[in-house]
């Protein structure tokens, strides 16, 4: 199985979280081949700028080969570009659509056997997970959306700390992981660790998470 980086969020015009994508980017080996997927805005985004502003980024760390897959491309050709791909970028977005969209193609069970490095930004961190915390953006309203399931947590993404009440309301059912922008959870082999200060909410009540989680204890 992978190796998963959950981004709370960045800004890839102020490279916010530079460290986090680093660090996973070198753990994909040297020079990796990124497969990119933006599928989580509603309308697909192949705006020039954008896609080349990332680009960008991702090779002055250290990627070799960028490239961006696109929703209608056949299952088989995605195969093979995730077959040459050494790490997989999800972007941020509306985590609904994501999840739906990545289920509908076939995507999430390639996803479950990729053996190299996956980066999830934002709502692609949110996909990822067992369940999420999402916010309405017509409404404001929270709610639970139920994730891939690659790792077994409940995730917040984009925490600050006027959350926080909601969240220790939602933490009394199940522990709930909160990361800021720029920081990052990381998931390796059953295991749970933080790049920068990373929330964790349990029984209403509130630590920031310096130790050891596994999909069958709470966090130590």
């Amino acid at each position: 199985m992978a190796k998963l980086y959950l981004l709370g969020g960045e800004s890839v015009y102020r490279r916010n979280a530079r460290a986090v994508n680093e660090r996973a980017l070198e753990d994909a080996g040297p020079v990796p081949s990124v497969s990119v997927f933006p599928w989580a805005r509603p309308s697909f985004d192949k705006k020039y700028r954008r896609r080349q502003i990332l680009m960008d980024y991702l090779r002055t760390l250290g990627a070799g080969k960028v490239d961006f897959i696109e929703y209608h491309e056949f299952k088989e050709d995605v195969v093979e570009k995730l077959q040459h791909s050494a790490l997989v970028y999800l972007t941020g977005g509306q985590p609904s659509i994501l999840i739906e969209r990545l289920k509908t193609s076939g995507v999430d069970e390639l996803l479950k056997t990729f053996p190299g490095v996956i980066v999830g930004r934002s709502a692609g961190a949110l996909a990822l997970c067992r369940r999420c915390i999402a916010t309405c953006r017509s409404n404001g309203k929270v709610r639970i959306v139920e994730g891939l399931g690659l790792v077994d947590i409940t995730l917040k993404v984009h925490y600050i700390p006027e959350n926080e009440e909601t969240l220790k309301r939602f933490s009394l059912e199940e522990t709930i992981f909160a990361v800021p922008e720029g920081a990052a959870l990381v998931y390796d082999h059953g295991k749970l660790s933080a790049i920068g200060k990373v929330y964790v909410f349990t029984n209403g009540v509130t630590q920031v998470f310096s130790g050891v989680f596994n999909e069958k204890n709470l966090p130590t």
